[in-house]
């Protein structure tokens, strides 16, 4: 536990492969079932161990485990071992093969709408492990199944849902598949733009920023092909990034300054309409000396020149010189 050195000792040695056939051999001994799960949470944070593990079926066994379980404190057992693993694109595909998705779900399902606190927890475990399979290219196309997959469809209700952590994870999960044009093409057709607009419009408010981030971002994702950008344009999404202007959380100034720049690009009348936007402008030239964030301070820069660049107006220019900002493109 916590000893580097004989953790890498013993994955030298192949103690990997030998714990697994034992899981395998003996999982109706609950006892040796948890000492084994205890040694693999252990093993399985070293970046050497995920690579022998993805040689075994361990996939296999833990969700076969898991959909035995009834205790909470089992399934907290797994999902600790299941999260260090399924940072491994191979062991992602293989957890996604072996049915783990399934049980996520059913865990989602389930625990919804309970108050209870290790329902709670299970729900944030089950819906994060979930948009951390959807990370690997493999996992998430497979999953994906050309938008007509089940689970695509299943996490497309969560955005609309009361659940805020559901929320978030729907929304993040969305800023996944939209990994690959073809994906993102697809989803904005599907009117996916939509809900998550009204997912952000439901936070404008309430100031939760988790939620605000992670809608931003699949925005900003799906923004990327060309084609998209002015289906989400004519869509609103442009004002309704603008709403977020007045936030002070980095992270979100970092994701609408991206969302804008994406939708811009090319786009000569909206960054035109933009770039005349004084209170846009000026928060811009504000954020470009955000010298504590270098990101937020870097996308102000990029997204202020994008503005000059693709409307190619003198009005842009004029709004720019008089907020300020030559200095920061100089």
């Amino acid at each position: 536990n916590e000893n580097d050195t004989l953790q890498s000792q013993l994955i030298n040695m192949g103690v990997i492969p030998t714990l697994v056939k034992l899981l395998a051999i003996h999982c109706q001994n609950s006892a040796l079932t948890e000492m084994c799960l205890v040694a693999f949470g252990n093993l399985a944070e070293l970046e050497s161990s995920k690579e022998q593990f993805a040689y075994t079926n361990i996939a296999e066994e833990l969700v076969r485990l898991f959909k035995k379980q009834i205790e909470h404190d089992k399934k907290e057992m797994i999902f600790e071992v299941l999260a260090p693993l399924a940072e491994n694109d191979i062991i992602k595909l293989q957890l996604v093969e072996a049915g783990l998705v399934e049980c996520l779900l059913e865990i989602v399902q389930k625990t919804v709408d309970s108050d209870k606190e290790e329902d709670i927890a299970e729900l944030k475990t089950a819906s994060d492990l979930m948009v951390l399979l959807l990370l690997g290219d493999e996992s998430m196309q497979k999953l994906f199944e050309g938008g007509k997959g089940s689970v695509f469809q299943r996490v497309l209700l969560w955005i609309p849902s009361n659940n805020h952590q559901l929320q978030l994870a729907g929304a993040l999960a969305i800023a996944n598949f939209a990994r690959n044009d073809g994906n993102c093409i697809h989803m904005v057709d599907d009117g996916i733009v939509q809900k998550l607009m009204d997912l952000l419009d439901r936070h404008v408010e309430d100031g939760n920023v988790t939620v605000h981030h992670a809608a931003l971002s699949a925005l900003r994702n799906l923004a990327i092909p060309v084609v998209n950008k002015s289906k989400m344009l004519s869509a609103g999404v442009a004002e309704a990034v603008l709403k977020f202007l007045k936030s002070e959380m980095p992270p979100v100034q970092f994701k609408l300054l991206g969302t804008l720049r994406m939708l811009i690009d090319a786009q000569a009348e909206a960054a035109e309409q933009l770039g005349k936007n004084v209170k846009l402008v000026e928060r811009l030239v504000e954020w470009c000396e955000a010298k504590d964030h270098a990101g937020v301070m870097g996308e102000s820069n990029r997204l202020l020149s994008a503005l000059i660049r693709h409307s190619k107006s003198k009005d842009v220019i004029r709004t720019i010189v008089q907020s300020g900002g030559i200095k920061h493109l100089v």
